[in-house]
């Protein structure tokens, strides 16, 4: 499957994270995107040293500046199970805007044609690490990363392009 590019409707998808209870509970991507300005933001994996140290940093840090240029929700996506998002979640206690959330299988990352096999390194089939500006479910920007690089998908990319 290609890629999603700009002009594309990202698909619908459901995902997973854990209430206030732990319970894990699911939500369609498109029940948070369909009429909003969303940037969606895929990772790796949780708890991997860019990830954890520049890529999701970024955007708390840069969450109020975001809202403030008309994005309603920031959503971050891992391929990981909703305990281990919600454990990574919490290493970040200033976060108030990001939403953490699961896509296990890798079922939603497949349908955007950004997965990543990284089995021959024993992590199994990952994300490409991205960031997308997405308008009442269009693509407005996509900011796909090759390989291992963290360049052109932090918050500071998708601000210039807001």
């Amino acid at each position: 499957m290609a890629p999603i590019t700009v002009g594309d409707a990202i698909p619908d998808g459901t995902l997973a994270y854990l209430d206030e209870e732990n319970k894990p509970q699911s939500v369609s991507i498109h029940s948070l995107s369909a009429g909003k300005k969303v940037i969606i933001f895929g990772v790796p994996g949780a708890f991997t040293p860019t990830c954890s140290l520049k890529h999701v940093p970024g955007f708390i840090e840069r969450a109020e500046e975001l809202k403030g240029k008309g994005v309603d929700e920031i959503i971050c996506i891992s391929v990981n199970d909703p305990f281990v998002l919600n454990s990574w979640a919490k290493t970040f206690p200033e976060n108030k805007h990001v939403k953490f959330l699961a896509d296990g299988s890798a079922k939603y990352t497949h349908a955007l044609g950004l997965e990543l096999d990284l089995s021959e390194k024993g992590l199994g089939i990952r994300s490409r690490r991205f960031a997308l500006l997405v308008e009442d479910l269009k693509v407005k920007v996509a900011n796909v990363e090759g390989g291992g690089e963290f360049t052109i998908s932090s918050a500071e990319e998708i601000i210039k392009a807001l």
